[in-house]
């Protein structure tokens, strides 16, 4: 099988790249960078073969990179990664080549890895909001900024819960290619409804573009992976508690491949809520309006809201162990999700190693790009490289 070398930037746990290996046609990750030190941790426990690098990358210089990994022009197959949407303020067209200009932005670090080491592919995630951050006129700056470089590319909006992801979980992809390749998104193997974010050009939300292969695909759509099955075999937990081993088997396919390799339970520890915590638990539904108002002043519509375990969840956030900021109350249980619920619903299998203590495992988890979401784009740019 062919070797195909993928560089990670700004790689958080390395849930992108970890993906792509996973998908099994030869992805090999060979770098992962990202500024903070439990985030690099965490990419090296899951990517030993690879050479991670903790630090801002507007210091990294791509030569020394080039010269550890002992590759060069043309031997990077692919880039992936998602610059951190702060960096979008400082955007402006395309400047600098230099192999280190602290004055870039971090999408300009972004461009000038694929820019130096000329990937066949690369691969740039990021949240919906940047279709439209300053009216759309950076989305197109940076699609200038490519097109410069002698890349075409394209961007979508893909929602994980298409590709067997327990998640509503939507993302702006762009993919791009060396000039006069042919882009290819992967079609949707699950089928589910709506949408969590709305974009007013609705060719560039992908699921919308393959609503034809919703009715008439030859092999069918499966079913959304909901968020009982992705957590149902878990072991029932209440609020403080820990289970250190499963006590039931996987029911469905989702869970056994989630704990294919896992030879114990980790993770699985419920935040200790308070007693007015758990009142209000207590009465939780689908909104902030099913709790009584003596028990709040304030907060979000989702705050204080139980999950649907019929449905993927809506988007897992940082904070997925603390009611009050979002929707994270476990369907049938009085309490939060846990981080391993959490890891779950993001597709993290079970025996996927995160470093830290408990807060900072949490906001890995919620920050993460779903493993599942990887491989399925590693499986449309496998076709381009071939």
């Amino acid at each position: 099988m062919t070797t195909y070398n993928v560089l990670d930037l700004f790689c958080g746990t390395g849930g992108f790249s970890f993906g792509f290996e996973s998908a099994e046609l030869g992805f090999t990750t060979r770098f992962g960078i990202d500024v903070l030190a439990v985030a690099g941790s965490t990419f090296q426990a899951n990517h030993r073969q690879a050479l991670g690098m903790v630090g801002d990358i507007r210091k990294a210089r791509r030569h020394e990179i080039s010269d550890r990994l002992k590759l060069r022009r043309g031997d990077v197959h692919v880039v992936v990664g998602g610059p951190p949407c702060q960096g979008f303020s400082s955007i402006r067209p395309f400047r600098s080549t230099n192999d280190d200009d602290p004055r870039n932005s971090l999408f300009e670090e972004y461009a000038s890895f694929v820019n130096y080491f000329r990937p066949h592919v690369f691969v740039l995630e990021n949240v919906v909001g940047l279709a439209t951050h300053k009216n759309g006129s950076t989305i197109s700056i940076m699609e200038e900024c490519f097109h410069s470089l002698g890349y075409d590319c394209e961007w979508k909006i893909m929602n994980a819960a298409h590709f067997g992801v327990p998640q509503k979980r939507e993302r702006l992809i762009m993919i791009g290619v060396e000039r006069g390749g042919t882009i290819i998104f992967p079609e949707p193997t699950h089928q589910a409804e709506g949408h969590t974010i709305g974009y007013r050009d609705k060719t560039k939300v992908h699921a919308h573009r393959q609503r034809d292969l919703f009715v008439e695909s030859v092999r069918p759509l499966k079913s959304a992976v909901t968020v009982l099955d992705a957590i149902g075999d878990l072991p029932e937990l209440v609020a403080g508690d820990e289970a250190l081993e499963y006590d039931r088997p996987a029911m469905n396919e989702f869970q056994a491949e989630r704990r294919a390799r896992s030879k114990s339970l980790t993770l699985h520890n419920a935040t200790a809520h308070s007693r007015k915590m758990l009142e209000i638990i207590r009465h939780s539904g689908k909104n902030i309006n099913c709790i009584p108002k003596h028990l709040i002043t304030s907060g979000f519509s989702s705050s204080y809201s139980r999950l649907d375990g019929n449905e993927p969840a809506v988007t897992i956030t940082v904070n997925f162990v603390h009611p009050a900021s979002n929707r994270c109350i476990h369907p049938l249980q009085h309490r939060a999700l846990t981080p391993r619920e959490g890891a779950r619903l993001q597709s993290f299998d079970d025996d996927y190693v995160f470093a830290g203590n408990r807060t900072q495992i949490t906001k890995q988890i919620g920050n993460a790009v779903p493993p599942l979401l990887g491989r399925a784009i590693a499986g449309s740019v496998a076709q381009m490289l071939n």
